[in-house]
């Protein structure tokens, strides 16, 4: 049977896009008292780092398209840190062409008190449609891994998203 002849419920559905998501980089709020005029300490920049990667790479192994975020660098430097800018992220995620956003802070209390923060808005409306909040213990690699992975596994992914956030 040639496909000019197959009736139209058997012919295949064209395939839907995956959803696009902007991931912005984690960043730190340190309210430890130990934070220089620089920024976070090297080995806190890198670990904000490995666990937007971590966030990235989880999403893109669930089906989401994780866009790149360098044509718009000097707006994302310009309007950081999202936490003080009241969604000025969402014209920068409209522009790159998201669907949804996933911005992310670390507040740092003290060296053994840390919290991981995230929210995944839908770039259209501003609205918040995933929330997670993470206390960890102690400033090492494994801290913050452990904290991000249970948030991408039970608050990000668990249940999974529906609608046009699906991916």
């Amino acid at each position: 049977m040639s496909l000019a002849v197959l009736p139209f419920w058997l012919a295949a559905a064209p395939a839907q896009a995956a959803t696009r998501v902007a991931v912005f980089e984690f960043e730190l709020l340190d309210t430890s008292g130990e934070a220089g005029p620089g920024g976070p300490k090297p080995e806190e920049r890198r670990r904000l780092d490995l666990i937007t990667q971590d966030v990235r790479q989880r999403l893109t192994a669930a089906g989401y398209e994780v866009i790149d975020l360098a044509p718009e660098a000097a707006r994302i430097e310009d309007a950081s840190p999202f936490r003080n800018c009241n969604s000025c992220e969402l014209p920068i995620a409209r522009a790159l062409g998201a669907d949804i956003e996933v911005i992310g802070l670390v507040q740092k209390v003290s060296n053994l008190i840390l919290n991981i923060n995230f929210q995944l808005r839908d770039v259209a409306s501003g609205k918040v449609l995933r929330a997670g909040s993470a206390d960890i213990r102690n400033n090492t690699d494994e801290s913050w891994t452990r904290g991000i992975s249970y948030l991408i596994r039970n608050r990000l992914l668990d249940p999974p998203l529906t609608g046009k956030a699906a991916p």
